[in-house]
């Protein structure tokens, strides 16, 4: 599937520009870490890219990603993709296997954090955005108090890559889409 027939798919499910800028986010870190751990970054784009393509029309656990993935399938979603999404909500039962799988989980949530500490900076950007300031507000639970640290925390573990390694790789990799953002560059 090339991303062309991805984004026609955000295009027909997904209405709310921050959701669509949130799977840019992903996408961008799946393809860094395809990279970086000799995985198809074109595949592992794709399932950044959809996994969250369903939310606005199954926007609870019991259906969302799981509802979706007949709707991917339909479309000519690879298999290995539909899996990889169905793996990133721990209630489907479907366990991360993969490398993908697992840097899927990990890339998920902390898109979020780091978008939330951009716009509270001055610059709004991520060109001068650091891990040091990403690491402050960690620290802090009520700033993005919905961004589970602790899932985050064992994401990182299970793709074997040190926190605050995961936090650079995915600002590094975002940087590149800022504008795709909505951010400033």
């Amino acid at each position: 599937m090339k991303r062309e027939e991805a984004l026609q798919i955000l295009d027909d499910y997904v209405q709310n520009d921050n959701l669509k800028r949130h799977m840019f986010a992903v996408e961008a870190a799946m393809r860094d870490y395809a990279m970086r751990m000799d995985g198809d970054p074109d595949l592992w784009g794709l399932a950044g890219l959809l996994h969250d393509f369903d939310w606005e029309i199954h926007p609870t656990l019991e259906k969302h990603p799981q509802a979706g993935a007949p709707i991917l399938r339909e479309r000519g979603v690879p298999v290995i993709v539909v899996e990889c999404i169905l793996s990133h909500a721990d209630h489907t039962g479907v366990a991360r296997e993969t490398t993908m799988q697992k840097a899927l989980y990990a890339c998920d949530e902390i898109t979020g954090l780091i978008i939330a500490v951009a716009l509270i900076r001055p610059s709004r950007s991520l060109q001068d955005l650091s891990v040091k300031s990403v690491k402050k507000k960690w620290k802090d639970a009520r700033f993005a108090a919905n961004v589970d640290r602790e899932a985050i925390e064992a994401a990182c573990a299970a793709l074997k890559v040190d926190l605050w390694e995961h936090v650079e790789n995915v600002i590094l990799s975002m940087r590149l889409i800022e504008a795709e953002l909505g951010l400033k560059s």
